[in-house]
C-alpha cells in the first residue's frame, strides 16, 4: 500500500479547501461537479483514480493507485424509508445517492467541502423511557425529587403520570 499512500498524501497535499456556493438550507456545500472539476486534474497529477459503485443499499467508495493497483474501499449505508417534501421515491432515491456519493468521496479522500457546522447546533437530550423496574422503585420509595425528575425527563406513560403525579 506505499504507493497509494504516498500518492494520496501528495494529493492530500495539492487539494484545495472546496467551498463553493452551492445553497443549502442554512448552509453552503460543494457540489459533485464542483468536487469532480477541482480533484481529477489532481488525481490523475498522483496517478489516482477513484470508482463509486451501488451495491445493495450502500455505494462503495474504491480509491486505487494506477500503476501498483493498490487500493482501499469503504461503503457508506444508503438510509432508507426517507421521504422528502415535494419529492417521489425515485428523486428521494436521487438525492440521497448523490448526498452519500459527495460525502463518502470528500472523507475517503480527505476533502473539505462544505463548512464545518456540526457543533453549530443546539444540543439536545433525547427522553429516556421509564421502564416498568424503574415506575416500580419510584412507586415504592416516593422519592419527590426522583419523581419530579422521571416526569421532566422520561416519557412516561399517561397512566403511570397520574399516579406519580399523585405522589408530588
Amino acid at each position: 500500500m506505499k504507493h497509494l499512500f504516498k500518492a494520496l498524501a501528495k494529493f492530500q497535499q495539492e487539494v484545495p479547501v472546496i467551498h463553493k456556493g452551492t445553497q443549502g438550507y442554512g448552509y453552503t456545500y460543494a457540489n459533485l461537479s464542483t468536487i469532480f472539476e477541482v480533484i481529477n486534474p489532481l488525481l490523475q497529477k498522483n496517478g489516482l483514480g477513484f470508482t463509486q459503485l451501488m451495491e445493495g443499499d450502500s455505494i462503495k467508495t474504491v480509491i486505487f493507485h494506477l500503476e501498483s493497483g493498490e487500493y482501499i474501499e469503504a461503503s457508506a449505508n444508503i438510509p432508507q424509508n426517507v421521504t422528502l417534501k415535494g419529492m417521489n421515491d425515485f428523486q428521494v432515491l436521487g438525492s440521497a445517492v448523490t448526498y452519500i456519493r459527495r460525502y463518502a468521496l470528500s472523507s475517503a479522500l480527505g476533502l473539505i467541502t462544505d463548512k464545518d457546522t456540526d457543533a453549530s447546533g443546539e444540543q439536545t437530550t433525547k427522553k429516556k423511557d421509564l421502564k416498568q423496574e424503574g415506575f416500580d422503585y419510584l412507586m415504592k420509595n416516593e422519592d419527590k425529587k426522583q419523581i419530579k425528575e422521571a416526569l421532566d425527563t422520561r416519557e412516561v406513560k399517561p397512566e403511570w403520570r397520574v399516579l406519580l403525579e399523585k405522589l408530588l
